[in-house]
């Protein structure tokens, strides 16, 4: 409930969910959007132009033809007037696709960097720090605050994924063995969907994430709790989900700082009950997704890399608590 109250402003500022290239509300983004107009109306008038033309040559079809060949330095005229115009227009386009590509570049003043590792099929974000003690792991959703430029650091363990929010930035591709390098800035405060943007498998169309921007007050007060270790379930039920989460083969394959779970195949687990979604953006965040998730994570998504681990109602009741308790 605090968690709702807290991104209740963000949420209302109407930009929730949003996945657009034309919903332009980052500074590499508008430079896109401003590009794909201009892209749009020069090509708008080409054809409004192509299609005058063609009407007025079926207007004149049956006239006579005159046996002047004078005539023809007219069409000698406009067929050398259009090749002058393509080559005009076609640089123009050119030039200004160059230009916006350079203000697409990393830039140097950045206020928060994050690496994101691109699994298949989730995404795992890394909030780098020069002291590596206060780095943190988050999965499937960046926190970034506005008006800041975010540089993120773009790899990949598997396959090539493409790392696009359409609303603050271009594609950019990421690729095993390279790092690639994108900015991020969002200049005002909202929930922006993000998605692969390469085919990277079977669960291609589920592999997406959210960015939410928040102002600065909200986003070190969302960082601080990102450093800290969660508390310990109050909860009788939670506590012992804690125990049968730690006596599986689940405390292998993920991470809960503070704890004896130290696995790094999965994703980080440490504060996923306060993710707004789980699965990449399969399912909204609650108990019941939570339980319907561990009960059986390859019917909700085919092919993942979760295992089904074999638990009774209790227990999965139990761990499911356990996991929403993680804030």
């Amino acid at each position: 409930m605090k968690r709702t109250l807290l991104l209740l402003p963000v949420i209302l500022s109407g930009c929730a969910g949003v996945q657009s290239a034309l919903d332009a509300q980052g500074q590499s983004a508008i430079l896109l959007r401003n590009l794909i107009f201009v892209i749009v109306i020069v090509c708008s008038i080409v054809w409004l132009a192509v299609m005058a033309m063609l009407f007025w040559a079926l207007l004149r079809r049956d006239r006579p033809k005159p046996e002047d060949s004078r005539t023809d330095k007219p069409m000698q005229t406009a067929v050398i007037a259009a090749v002058a115009a393509t080559v005009v227009i076609i640089t123009g386009l050119t030039v200004a696709s160059f230009y916006t590509t350079r203000g697409l570049g990393p830039v140097p003043d950045v206020d928060v960097t994050i690496r994101v590792r691109a699994q298949q099929w989730w995404w795992q974000f890394t909030y780098e720090d020069r002291e590596p003690v206060h780095a943190f792991q988050t999965a499937n959703e960046i926190h970034i605050p506005v008006g800041k430029n975010v540089r993120v650091l773009l790899e990949s363990i598997d396959v090539i994924h493409s790392f696009w929010v359409p609303s603050l930035a271009g594609k950019q591709d990421l690729i095993p063995g390279r790092e690639n390098v994108l900015t991020l800035r969002a200049e005002k405060p909202g929930f922006y969907r993000g998605q692969c943007a390469e085919f990277c498998g079977l669960q291609h169309s589920h592999m997406a994430f959210v960015v939410i921007a928040e102002d600065e007050q909200n986003y070190r007060q969302w960082e601080a709790t990102q450093r800290a270790t969660p508390s310990e379930p109050r909860e009788a039920e939670a506590l012992a989900g804690k125990a049968v989460f730690m006596a599986r083969q689940c405390s292998a394959c993920h991470t809960i700082r503070g704890t004896q779970a130290t696995g790094i195949s999965g994703p980080d687990l440490t504060h996923v009950g306060s993710r707004m979604t789980i699965g990449a953006g399969l399912m909204e965040n609650s108990r019941g997704s939570l339980a319907a998730w561990i009960a059986d994570p390859q019917t909700l998504k085919p092919g993942n890399s979760m295992p089904l681990v074999p638990l009774s109602a209790q227990e999965l009741r139990q761990i499911s608590a356990y996991m929403e308790s993680l804030k």
